[in-house]
């Protein structure tokens, strides 16, 4: 699994983003699988090779509180990603696209 994050109102990757990887347990609860932050470019090029993907329910959650400029804060402080993996066997990028006062997600290749 990879992420990026793509800041629209600078045209470029957002760097240094806290992104935790979670999975939705059979009991409905957010059970943590790693934590990256975001390179130079905004990727996340892979949370590990201990991450085994399987057939479920995942949360991508990004910390964007101190990111951008530091003057004001941030209208979505957090943003939380929730996708469904049917098929482990394949790589799931899940970007997401940032600006001040909104954001979009895509599945990715």
């Amino acid at each position: 699994m990879s992420t990026h994050v793509l800041d629209l109102a600078r045209g470029v990757g957002g760097r240094d983003v806290p992104v935790t990887l979670q999975i939705k347990s059979a009991d409905g609860q957010w059970r943590d699988l790693a934590t990256s932050r975001t390179d130079d470019n905004g990727r996340v090029r892979s949370f590990g090779d201990a991450i085994k993907t399987e057939a479920a329910t995942y949360r991508l959650v990004f910390d964007m509180s101190r990111y951008g400029e530091r003057t004001t804060p941030p209208f979505f402080p957090e943003i939380d990603v929730v996708f469904q993996v049917a098929d482990p066997s394949v790589h799931y990028h899940v970007p997401v696209v940032v600006s001040p006062y909104g954001y979009s997600t895509y599945r990715g290749n």
